[in-house]
């Protein structure tokens, strides 16, 4: 009788309730149903609702008010973030247990002439088997009405487009731009695995939504902690809350089926805003002859860099392709003093969060003294006194990266001409192979050697960097090295090429895993072209598309003030709705895209 109660509560949460209360009138509106859940030998029946005050569609609530939800049996919050009042006030609702009780009470009174909604999302299990409840959503008002309105969406991720958990929607009445770093929200909701949210019981009225994922958990954007995503235009509801709109509904979140029927009304993706206030934010002193400079923002605008005793000839700087992060190298063998004195002449962001020009100095102390007696030569290691560099190369990679070369200083002393490479056929034969010599644009101690003719399947290809052909800063020459490499031969190898038409400026086209955290292989493109990833294994892989519009090589985020979304990110869609390609053994595999009108 117990199991068939609470499988009845399951449809109809309060009919228990209401045959100890009596017949309760209120909007059938306010209050969730969920799906029926499946039996069994051992209790997998989650807690049932057998008693709630205030009731769904209560008015007039006091501002005062606590929150009483009784259950069928005794049980547990598992997540205190899964019980969530909208709108939301400064301090997080706290709760207290009263037998079968879950009690919620609130820090600070309730609004005026509000309608309020306290979501139980995830947060509840029963004592005994940890069944989970699959959640409620509790409407009232403090006022004589409630509001009747729905808005849906989905929330992703701007990179890899991928769901994204607990991110919180917010709604504001106030349009400006800058609502959602002043103030809390007019209404606001959790996304749940699915990245879904169905924000209900608002006014019909214009709102400008965002979505934080608020790390803080105060319903403030935090331009330097949170990710935000925003809709462009503003927003007017046009759902009504029913009982029988399923996007209302408490559903398991493994029944992909009803999870993906619910309609979302809106799309948003998160980013992490750069920081626009600029300012040094850290320095320090890496070695004798090396240092490190970052910035808050990105794009520092530097006037000049000088260092104390240091002729500017014999300094060496770099910054990073963002320009948030500059490294510095002295070119001078003398002995380095114990304290650099850097003096940066930057634009700084002022007390009027204006750029101004500014002069900071930085003393930069080293941590490891250099010393020159004998027991502290007799400690050092060969690498202590060597041009140290790293020689690699992948040899699924090699025809589209080449060989890395990686020094650990910027060199004085390039010997590029006496490196050899050559290729040995199977029969033993050794050819030399032409090559180029390109430095990084992004990493001045780095060099990328390519062989200038097609690469054969069954040679090996050796590349020997001589003894004392380099020398860096220290005065150091180089040990002398080699590396061999063939070009993959399992013939269940497969290749995917992608014939790109409709390419109107630059984009960065990658290559990723089938969870979309790991680049593969990445391509800059400007025109029409076909892009071929060969030496693939057996798998699922996915293919982002990006576009680069100032060609500056990087993703480039959004702003909230500038209303400006991120740079767009597409991934390849299959026929069937896919977006991952199942790419099997020994097979070739051709997809066209045409990019002008995929970002249409």
């Amino acid at each position: 009788m117990k199991r068939f109660l609470k499988i009845l509560g399951r449809i109809f949460p309060l009919i228990p309730a209401a045959m100890v209360i009596g017949v309760m009138m209120f909007p059938s509106s306010c209050a969730n149903t969920t799906s029926q859940p499946s039996g069994g030998k051992k209790d997998t029946i989650p807690p049932v609702i057998v008693g709630i005050r205030p009731l769904p569609g209560s008015t007039h609530v006091p501002l005062n008010t606590q929150i009483e939800i009784e259950f069928d049996e005794f049980v547990t919050v598992k997540d205190m973030k899964g019980i969530f009042l909208s709108p939301p006030q400064q301090n997080a609702p706290k709760y207290r247990m009263k037998g079968k009780k879950l009690v919620v009470y609130f820090e600070e009174p309730l609004l005026e002439n509000t309608t309020y909604t306290l979501d139980l999302n995830a947060a509840v299990a029963d004592n005994n088997e940890g069944n989970m409840f699959p959640g409620f959503t509790l409407a009232f008002s403090t006022g004589e009405r409630i509001d009747s309105m729905v808005l849906t969406g989905t929330v992703r991720d701007c990179n890899t487009l991928q769901p994204i958990k607990g991110a919180t929607v917010m709604l504001y009445k106030d349009h400006s731009d800058s609502a959602a770093m002043l103030h809390r929200p007019d209404a606001a909701v959790k996304t749940d695995s699915w990245g879904y949210f169905s924000i209900r019981n608002i006014q019909d009225t214009l709102y400008r939504v965002y979505a934080v994922v608020d790390e803080a958990g105060n319903n403030i954007y935090d331009l330097e902690a949170d990710r935000i995503g925003f809709v462009d235009s503003l927003v007017r509801p046009v759902l009504v809350v029913s009982d029988t709109l399923k996007e209302l509904l408490k559903y398991d979140m493994l029944d992909t089926a009803k999870c993906m029927a619910r309609r979302s009304e809106y799309e948003m993706v998160v980013f992490k805003e750069r920081p626009t206030r600029q300012i040094i934010k850290d320095s320090k002193r890496i070695d004798a002859r090396s240092a490190y400079v970052s910035f808050m923002a990105s794009g520092a605008e530097i006037d000049s860099i000088w260092v104390k005793n240091v002729p500017s000839r014999n300094l060496i700087m770099q910054f990073n392709r963002e320009r948030d992060s500059l490294e510095l190298w002295i070119n001078d063998r003398r002995k380095a003093p114990d304290t650099l004195h850097v003096y940066v002449d930057y634009m700084k962001t002022d007390s009027t969060r204006s750029l101004s020009p500014f002069t900071e100095h930085l003393r930069l102390v080293s941590e490891k003294k250099e010393s020159t007696s004998k027991s502290s030569r007799k400690n050092l290691k060969h690498e202590d006194t060597t041009c140290v560099f790293k020689l690699s190369a992948e040899a699924e990679l090699i025809e589209q990266e080449g060989f890395s070369l990686l020094f650990n200083y910027p060199l004085i002393k390039e010997g590029f001409s006496k490196i050899s490479l050559t290729s040995v056929n199977p029969r033993q034969q050794e050819n030399p192979v032409k090559f180029s010599v390109t430095r990084d644009s992004t990493n001045l101690r780095k060099y990328i050697i390519k062989p200038q003719e097609a690469l054969q399947h069954g040679y090996d290809y050796i590349i020997k960097v001589p003894y004392r052909e380099f020398r860096d800063i220290n005065g150091y020459y180089n040990d002398s090295t080699q590396v061999k490499v063939r070009l993959p031969e399992d013939d269940k190898l497969s290749l995917l090429s992608l014939e790109l038409s409709g390419v109107e400026h630059t984009y960065i086209i990658d290559l990723l895993n089938e969870k979309r955290d790991k680049v593969l292989r990445s391509y800059h493109i400007d025109s029409d072209t076909t892009l071929d990833f060969p030496y693939l294994k057996k798998g699922k892989y996915s293919i982002r598309m990006t576009e680069d519009r100032n060609s500056n090589g990087l993703v480039d985020t959004g702003s909230i003030l500038e209303h400006r979304q991120p740079e767009k990110v597409i991934f390849f869609k299959l026929k069937d709705g896919s977006y991952v390609l199942d790419i099997p053994e020994s097979t070739e595999l051709v997809q066209q895209i045409n990019l002008a009108t995929l970002f249409e």
